[in-house]
């Protein structure tokens, strides 16, 4: 006897030793039951099979398209250290940056050092106000004041950095250059603008996470005796904190990674800054400035392939560190 047998047999004694008159297969027969309906997959079961695969195919390109960024990036940036024998050490050290003289002259220092300045001065202005505004829209604000700064933040995302960079060079760098003298650019434009735009970011996600802290950590603090002030700093801030940190790092790899906006008010000068308002270049500034100037597989080509290596590089470190403070703050 067969599966398909067994089957039938099961469903017709199950039909048989019925006897709830309420119940539809009562007026069912044994020999109405399909059974090759029953062993076949049906409609729904073809949906799943389909949502399942498109799934897995999705979860594939996406695999396949970060390898591919990855080794296409690599692969380039490489071959400055490979194929033209740069030293690394000298890459990442000497302040030398004019790659069209020879491999001797290919420093990034410069790029580099300027590059980790304005991504944390950005992030040190924008932090305390991103808080206060956090604060201000979880603990302070009533909930149509929540939703007007809500509706600011969003704005703020949405404003293209083309229009930042715009406003920086006809507001910001003028007034820098009447205060402080010089041209204007510099770090200190690159950081204001930078703050504009990373504070959206930072402010969002803070709010997220003051959110998240249960609210019987509020009512246990206040049943304390605590002020509500001494609750938001001993007690919401502190479980907050990991996601807080979270919210910064996500703040400084935008920062990191802004190319258009920080090379219109950075001055593209590959001098190392001795100061605020000295031009200087950024590795995302340098690349989009000079990348249209070079011929694929030179050099100088090679050499822009080795900044884009490193951004690569630092972009991989900060989601490394979001995932790491993010364990911290589930133990």
């Amino acid at each position: 006897m067969d599966k398909k047998d067994k089957l039938k047999e099961v469903v017709d004694q199950a039909i048989a030793s019925q006897h709830v008159p309420h119940v539809k297969l009562k007026k069912m027969g044994p020999t109405s039951v399909d059974i090759d309906k029953l062993t076949k997959p049906s409609k729904e079961t073809h949906q799943e099979y389909w949502g399942k695969g498109l799934t897995y195919l999705a979860i594939v390109l996406i695999i396949v398209l970060v390898v591919s960024i990855i080794g296409f990036v690599g692969y380039h940036g490489l071959a400055t250290f490979v194929s033209d024998h740069v030293n690394v050490i000298h890459f990442l050290t000497s302040t030398d940056w004019d790659p069209g003289e020879g491999k001797n002259h290919v420093g990034a220092a410069v790029m580099i050092v300027t590059s980790f300045l304005v991504t944390l001065l950005a992030a040190l202005v924008a932090t305390p106000f991103a808080i206060a505004i956090a604060l201000y829209m979880t603990e302070y604000s009533s909930k149509k004041g929540a939703n007007f700064l809500q509706s600011v933040t969003e704005l703020l995302v949405g404003i293209p950095s083309v229009v930042y960079g715009f406003l920086g060079l006809t507001i910001i760098v003028p007034v820098i250059r009447k205060l402080f003298g010089g041209t204007g650019f510099g770090i200190l434009a690159a950081t204001l603008v930078l703050f504009v735009m990373v504070l959206p970011t930072i402010t969002s996600l803070t709010v997220d996470s003051l959110k998240a802290v249960p609210s019987h950590f509020r009512k246990a603090s206040m049943a304390l005796g605590s002020t509500h002030w001494q609750t938001i700093y001993h007690v919401v801030l502190r479980v907050a904190t990991p996601r807080i940190l979270t919210a910064v790092i996500f703040g400084m790899a935008r920062a990191f990674g802004e190319a258009l906006a920080v090379q219109m008010v950075i001055g593209n000068a590959v001098l190392m800054p001795y100061n605020l308002v000295s031009p200087s270049a950024t590795l995302t500034s340098q690349l989009t400035s000079q990348m249209g100037n070079t011929v694929m597989g030179t050099l100088p080509n090679n050499a822009l392939w080795s900044l884009a290596l490193l951004l690569l590089i630092m972009s991989l470190v900060f989601n490394f560190l979001v995932k790491l403070i993010g364990k911290k703050g589930q133990k």
